[in-house]
C-alpha cells in the first residue's frame, strides 16, 4: 500500500512529505521532480509568488545512489518567502475559503492560523510524491498527461483530442491547453478579470495511458478506483466536481448512446471503439485510456474584495485580500496529474505486489499473459 503525509505551512520553512510503500529498485530523477514542480508553478493568471519561489526537491531518505531501498521516502522543498511569523493577523474572512469555518473548527482566533496550511501552496508536496509516482508507472508503461478545457465562459472546442495530440501540445501553451485558438481566448479573459480585480476558475482533464484492464475492484466500495481517484481529484484546493468520461452529460443520453461496444480481434484482444466510460466500469480499468474532468471554481481572494464579518467586533468588513492568483486551473491541471497518478500507482502496488520492481514486473507481465490468453 502506497501512502504519504504532508505537512507544512505556505510562509513556513519548507514543505515536508514522507511516503510509504514504494517499492524497492526505482530510479528516482530529481530533475524530473524538479520539472513537475517548475510546472505547477507556469500557467497565464498566475500570481506574484510564482516569481519569488524557484521549487527544489531534497529527497531526505529512501534512497541509494538514486534508488529506492523500500524505506519510506521524504521529500523536502524549502519556501523562499518563509516569513510566517512576521506576517501580520487576519481577522475578516474571505467567503469561499477555508478561512470563517477553519477557525470555527479549531477554536482559533487568528485567521492566518487556518490560512496557512488551507492554502494551496501545501500541493507542492503532492505534485513531488505524483513526480515519483510517475516514475513508477513509467516502467509499466503508464502516462499521465493534462490539458485545460475551460477557464471563464471560454471553452476549448476541439473534441476527442487523442492522448498523443495532449501530450505533444498542451504543455506548449501559457494556459496548458491543446485548442490553441482557445488558449488565446482564455489568456484574454484573464486579463479582463485582472483589470476588475476578478477571479476566474475553469476545467481541466487529466489522461491516463497504458493502465491495463483489472486495476481496482468492484467487490467493496472503497476499492473502486473510480471512486479514489474522485477523492484525490475532490482534495485539490478549489475542486468542485469531477466527472470520467461523458460523465453528467451521460445522464442525459439513452443507454444506446452512452455504453461503449464490446469487439474483439486476436491480436487486439477485446476493445472498444469508444470511450464514454472513460476507461472505467464497475470500479475497474478497462483498459481505455482513463479520462477525469475536474471544475475549479474561481480563487476566493479577490483584488476587490466581498462582503465579510469581522470575527472579533462581528462588524461588517471587506473580506482579506492576500497575494493569490487570477486563475490557477493550468496549475491545477499539473495537481490532477499527480493525485491520479498516486492512486493508479497505489492501484499497480496492491494488484501486482510492491516489495521491489522487479518482483511487480514479473507479476505484471504475468497478467498480461492471462489477459491475453483469455
Amino acid at each position: 500500500m502506497l501512502r504519504y503525509l504532508t505537512g507544512g505551512e505556505s510562509h513556513g520553512r519548507c514543505m515536508l512529505t514522507i511516503v510509504d510503500g514504494v517499492p524497492a529498485g526505482l530510479y528516482v530523477d530529481r530533475s524530473i521532480i524538479d520539472l513537475d514542480l517548475a510546472r505547477r508553478m507556469l500557467g497565464y493568471g498566475r500570481g506574484k509568488r510564482m516569481a519569488i519561489e524557484s521549487d527544489k526537491v531534497e529527497v531526505l531518505s529512501g534512497l541509494r545512489r538514486d534508488r529506492t531501498i523500500g524505506s519510506p521516502v521524504s521529500l523536502l522543498v524549502k519556501n523562499v518567502d518563509h516569513s510566517i511569523d512576521k506576517l501580520p493577523k487576519v481577522y475578516e474572512p474571505r467567503p469561499g475559503h477555508a478561512d470563517l469555518s477553519g477557525i470555527l473548527k479549531y477554536n482559533l482566533s487568528d485567521i492566518r492560523d487556518v490560512l496557512e496550511r488551507a492554502s494551496a501552496r501545501e500541493t507542492v508536496s503532492r505534485v513531488a510524491v505524483g513526480a515519483v509516482c510517475k516514475m513508477l508507472l513509467a516502467e509499466f508503461g503508464i502516462t499521465v498527461v493534462s490539458h485545460v478545457v475551460a477557464i471563464g465562459s471560454v471553452i476549448s472546442k476541439s473534441k476527442n483530442l487523442t492522448f498523443e495530440k495532449i501530450l505533444s501540445s498542451s504543455i506548449k501553451s501559457p494556459v496548458m491547453c491543446a485548442d490553441a485558438k482557445a488558449s488565446g481566448l482564455m489568456c484574454k479573459e484573464i486579463d479582463k478579470a485582472i483589470k476588475t480585480g476578478d477571479t476566474l476558475g475553469g476545467v481541466f482533464e487529466v489522461l491516463i495511458h497504458g493502465a491495463p484492464p483489472g486495476l481496482g475492484s468492484y467487490a467493496q466500495w472503497d476499492r473502486r478506483i473510480d471512486a479514489n481517484l474522485s477523492r484525490a481529484v475532490m482534495s485539490i484546493q478549489a475542486i468542485k466536481g469531477v466527472e470520467f468520461g461523458s460523465g453528467f452529460e451521460s445522464a442525459l443520453l439513452k443507454g444506446s448512446l452512452v455504453h461503449d461496444e464490446i469487439f474483439y480481434d486476436k491480436k487486439r484482444g477485446f476493445y472498444r471503439k469508444s470511450n464514454n466510460s472513460g476507461g472505467i466500469e464497475g470500479g475497474m480499468t478497462t483498459g481505455e485510456d482513463i479520462v477525469i474532468k475536474a471544475a475549479m471554481k474561481p480563487i476566493a481572494t479577490l483584488k476587490k474584495p466581498l462582503s465579510s464579518v469581522d470575527i472579533r467586533t462581528k462588524k461588517p468588513v471587506k473580506a482579506t485580500v492576500e497575494r493569490s492568483d487570477v486563475c490557477a486551473v493550468p496549475a491545477a491541471a499539473v495537481i490532477g496529474e499527480a493525485v491520479s497518478s498516486i492512486e493508479i500507482a497505489n492501484s499497480l502496488i496492491e494488484k501486482f505486489g510492491g516489495d521491489s520492481i522487479s518482483e511487480m514486473r514479473r507479476n505484471y507481465d504475468g497478467y498480461l499473459a492471462q489477459v491475453k490468453r483469455f
